[in-house]
């Protein structure tokens, strides 16, 4: 069945994930919920959207052959990356309380008074915001969820990658 699956379709489905991803952080997230995003889930987010992009030019392209593996290459890369974001994000929630990092500035002041290369270097770092779980679902926090997104994703994109196309 799932060789039955064209590339097009498989790559409009990763389309479609992000699309929901990116819905539920903002619109249920932070309209319903009211929580408010932290620097690492920024940056995941950064990365959710970016493996939707080269999944959207994907479908459209509709290429064959290897540039369907470069697609799914760069959704690919896009996905680990964020899910490197998002592991790190787990580690410091799960991270006894007397070894969370302080708390620091908001990502917005950090932009306007920081270089971008230091400002990139205390987000991925993390902060005691980020250590904090806002949220949870079936006992998942919402990085833990975002990096079984991240991991699922990446495994569609490797199938992608190593799958035989029909002739």
């Amino acid at each position: 069945m799932l060789r039955s699956l064209s590339p097009r379709l498989v790559f409009f489905g990763l389309l479609l994930l992000a699309i929901v991803a990116m819905l539920f952080a903002r619109v249920f997230l932070e309209e319903y919920l009211d929580l408010e995003a932290c620097p690492l889930c920024m940056t995941q987010r950064v990365f959710v959207v970016a493996w939707g992009v080269f999944a959207l030019i994907a479908v459209l392209h509709n290429p064959r052959g290897w540039g369907n593996r470069v697609y799914a290459a760069l959704c690919a890369l896009a996905a680990i990356i964020g899910g490197a974001v998002a592991g790190r994000h787990v580690w410091l929630q799960h991270l006894p309380e007397d070894q969370v990092p302080a708390c620091g500035p908001s990502l917005e002041y950090m932009l306007e008074t920081l270089p971008f290369t230091e400002t990139l270097s205390l987000v991925l770092m993390g902060d005691g915001n980020c250590a904090m779980t806002m949220w949870t679902f079936m006992g998942l926090s919402i990085p833990e969820q975002t990096l079984i997104l991240f991991v699922v994703t990446t495994l569609v994109c490797l199938w992608q990658m190593i799958r035989r196309y029909p002739g």
